[in-house]
């Protein structure tokens, strides 16, 4: 079992926004009317967080995405759909995510934590069930892709 954290982002609102917010995973479709904003796929460029090369296909893939209080499913090239479904609410604290019809079993999870009564920090780890030769293949493009998960999470309003 391979296990990638991301580092921990500081968040400007509070816990329970937080927590609010990405349990219920049809709050997150405001991440597709986000990307279709030119000043935010400039920013997401300027930052390093998307290639410029990346912005349409990512952006095809988010008008395809399907989303419900408990799932997210989007098609993936050469693999079909993938879902990602809510298995476990701890509220406020963590919210942990499992993929269907995933060629590889994963497992994720988003913990939030207060740091004061209006600001709250949060850390998303990654775990999956990778042989040896896989795992020497992309585990340095996972731990970069949760990294870049986490700061798009850090990037959402939570009010």
């Amino acid at each position: 079992m391979a296990k990638y954290e991301s580092s921990v982002k500081q968040l400007y609102y509070p816990q329970s926004a937080v927590y609010a917010k990405l349990s219920d995973l049809s709050n997150l479709e405001t991440i597709r009317d986000r990307f279709n904003d030119p000043a935010v796929q400039q920013q997401l460029v300027a930052s390093g967080q998307v290639p410029a090369d990346k912005i349409e296909q990512i952006k095809e893939k988010l008008q395809t995405a399907q989303f419900t209080t408990d799932s997210v499913s989007v098609n993936v090239d050469m693999i079909g759909e993938i879902a990602i479904n809510i298995i476990n609410r701890e509220p406020e604290k963590c919210i942990k995510y499992q993929a269907s019809k995933s060629p590889v079993p994963v497992t994720l999870w988003i913990q939030v934590l207060p740091t004061s009564d209006t600001t709250s920090k949060m850390r998303v780890t990654l775990e999956a069930e990778l042989n040896f030769f896989i795992k020497q293949m992309i585990g340095n493009k996972l731990k970069d892709g949760i990294e870049k998960f986490a700061d798009m999470l850090a990037m959402i309003p939570y009010n």
